[in-house]
Formats: C-alpha cells, sequence, structure tokens
C-alpha cells in the first residue's frame, strides 16, 4: 500500500479552480434559485470541495427583474430591519424592495443562504446580480447554467 495516496487534499485560494457561471433569475422561484446559486458560490458542487475556504464559482445572475414567488409572498412576505433606536424597526414587502431594485431582492436571497462569517462576507463578493440580460462579464466566458428546478 502507498500510503502517499490516501493524502487528504484541502483547497485553498491558490489552488482553487474557479469558473464563471451564468444563472438566469426566471428560471423559477427566488428561493429555489436561491439555494441553487449559494450551493455553487460556497463550492459544494465539486469534488475538491473545502468547508473553510473560497472555493466555488463567481455567479452572474441575470433577468432579476423576472424574479418570482410562489402564492401571495409579494404581499404577506416581509423583510424586517432595525435602525438601531427605540422603535426602529421597519418592515418591507417584497414588492417595495422590488420597486428599489430588483437586484437587492435576489441578493439578500442569496446572502441568507451563505455562513454568517467573513467567509460567507467574501463568498457573496463572488456574486453579480443584473436585472437585464446584459453583464459586462463577456470576457470571463461564462458556462450558462440550467438548474433542475
Amino acid at each position: 500500500m502507498d500510503h502517499l495516496s490516501y493524502k487528504t487534499l484541502t483547497v485553498n485560494k491558490k489552488t482553487a479552480n474557479k469558473g464563471w457561471v451564468i444563472v438566469d433569475a426566471g428560471q423559477g422561484s427566488l428561493g429555489r434559485v436561491a439555494s441553487e446559486v449559494a450551493k455553487i458560490l460556497k463550492g459544494k458542487h465539486k469534488p475538491s470541495y473545502t468547508p473553510f475556504a473560497d472555493c466555488g464559482d463567481n455567479v452572474i445572475i441575470i433577468n432579476a427583474d423576472d424574479t418570482r414567488f410562489t402564492g401571495r409572498k409579494w404581499d404577506q412576505k416581509y423583510y424586517l430591519t432595525h435602525t438601531g433606536y427605540p422603535g426602529g424597526q421597519k418592515r418591507t414587502s417584497p414588492r417595495e424592495l422590488k420597486a428599489k431594485s430588483s437586484t437587492l431582492l435576489v441578493e439578500r436571497a442569496v446572502r441568507g443562504m451563505l455562513p454568517k462569517n467573513s467567509l460567507g462576507r467574501e463568498l457573496f463578493r463572488n456574486l453579480h446580480v443584473f436585472a437585464g440580460s446584459e453583464h459586462p462579464f463577456a470576457a470571463q466566458q461564462p458556462k450558462e447554467l440550467t438548474l433542475n428546478i
């Protein structure tokens, strides 16, 4: 038996094989698209997945205007924020958030599915969301990804 063949390999920033992926936000409901994008950002789809390293791909989400919710979530769901002052809690519905910027809606959904630590903040920098179908990352030659949702 060769004892060198049983070494566990871990990925770091230098050895990570990072690629670029395009995902269409109109393929399914927002939560299902966001969960698949979070897996890709974290790198769980790769055999060289390392939980404590940034080994995932860069993700471009296009058509954020076409996001969908199931049921009556456009009006019944709400996001809470707090200003830090007494009585400073604010509620925002997805309809109001989309009116402000449709990319915020997608970014918030994906950010909530990433780890809540420094690695999660680093992974979030690999996400690029655009309202329309055009993006400035054509030089990276991203691969189109169709989600099975």
